[in-house]
């Protein structure tokens, strides 16, 4: 049987690039925070703003493009 850390050694923690630039691009432009999540074939974007939200899916295709991705931004409110 496997021990735990052996399990979690060979895991790897580290934020994705798509992500990390997704953030820095929020923060840069905006001077705000959001949630970002990697999934198979899309990438969620949360934020508490609505104003925020819509201004970003206006900017979703430069977003895409600072990001270096083809998946599909979602955005969403929470």
């Amino acid at each position: 049987m496997d021990d735990l850390a052996d399990i979690l050694s060979a895991r790897d923690f580290d934020v994705p690039s798509e992500v990390q630039a997704i953030k820095e691009y929020v923060r840069r432009h905006y001077d705000h925070e959001v949630t970002v999540t990697m999934q198979q074939r899309t990438i969620l974007v949360a934020a508490r703003s609505a104003a925020l939200i819509g201004t970003l899916r206006l900017n979703a295709p430069a977003i895409q493009k600072n990001a270096a991705t083809e998946k599909k931004l979602v955005f969403r409110v929470v």
